[in-house]
């Protein structure tokens, strides 16, 4: 199988399936490109590779934006308005890295900012 990726040298298909061992249904298949050779790894360590970083996407991201500053909860689907609070929870994200020790955890910090406009404004200026 040929991609259209200039640095791609790997393609990894995993294949699962989903349901209870009586039942497994179809089989699901994804997909992973790599700029790594597919003898640089064993297929044990793709697995570990693939589930390391997704499981570090989810960890880092996903589960802040969706559980701490509700991005699932969004509703419009205005790619506008879509896109603008993707910015802004990006953004948020990024202070609160940098502001992490002041405040402790992210609900803490997003209700100080919150609260507090000014507090907000200094934070985004100090920054620019």
């Amino acid at each position: 199988m040929k991609a259209d990726f200039p640095y791609a040298r790997t393609l990894v298909i995993i294949e699962s399936w989903r349901g209870s061992k009586e039942e497994l249904g179809e089989p699901e298949f994804r997909y992973y490109l790599s700029s790594m050779g597919i003898k640089e790894k064993t297929p044990e360590k793709w697995m570990a590779l693939i589930r390391g970083h997704w499981g570090g996407v989810e960890n880092r991201n996903h589960w802040r934006k969706d559980a701490c500053l509700f991005e699932d909860k969004t509703r419009s689907h205005n790619p506008n308005i879509v896109g603008a609070l993707v910015l802004m929870r990006n953004a948020l994200l990024l202070l609160y890295l940098q502001e992490q020790e002041k405040y402790g955890p992210l609900p803490a910090f997003t209700e100080a900012m919150a609260a507090n406009s000014r507090l907000a404004l200094a934070a985004i200026s100090r920054r620019l």
